[in-house]
């Protein structure tokens, strides 16, 4: 090989993609804070809408509510990882951390959405 190839080799296995591009890792604390934050939320969520039920279907079984209270908190301690966007693209213009604030709260809306259809799904959600 020759020594540009080498440097060309070298330089892209160090650098391979440009800096708006490279993520940045959040810490561990935050990325478990927002995870346990999305869990409570969607634990609180789907309290509310079990705790609504007087006279369960008898077809649903005896243990019917366990499946939604392990579910939908779990998706949405995923998705409160999501909330962590600004901080994972590393950006720093205030506008720029708005949007993916905005974005990440989108994202946290759907992931709680979903872990409540999920868990309810064959139950309350027919």
């Amino acid at each position: 090989m020759t020594k540009r190839i080498q440097l060309y080799l070298h330089s892209y296995y160090l650098y391979p993609m440009p800096y708006p591009f490279r993520l940045h890792k959040p810490k561990n604390r935050s990325m478990l804070l927002n995870a346990l934050m999305g869990f409570i939320v969607g634990l609180g969520f789907i309290a509310l809408f079990i705790s609504g039920v007087d006279q369960p279907n008898p077809e649903w079984g005896r243990f019917w509510m366990l499946r939604p209270l392990i579910v939908t908190p779990v998706v949405s301690g995923i998705g409160g990882i999501a909330l962590l966007l600004p901080d994972i693209l590393g950006l720093k213009t205030p506008w720029k951390r708005i949007l993916a604030m905005f974005g990440g709260l989108i994202l946290f809306m759907i992931s709680l959405w979903m872990g409540i259809i999920l868990g309810l799904y064959g139950t309350l959600w027919n």
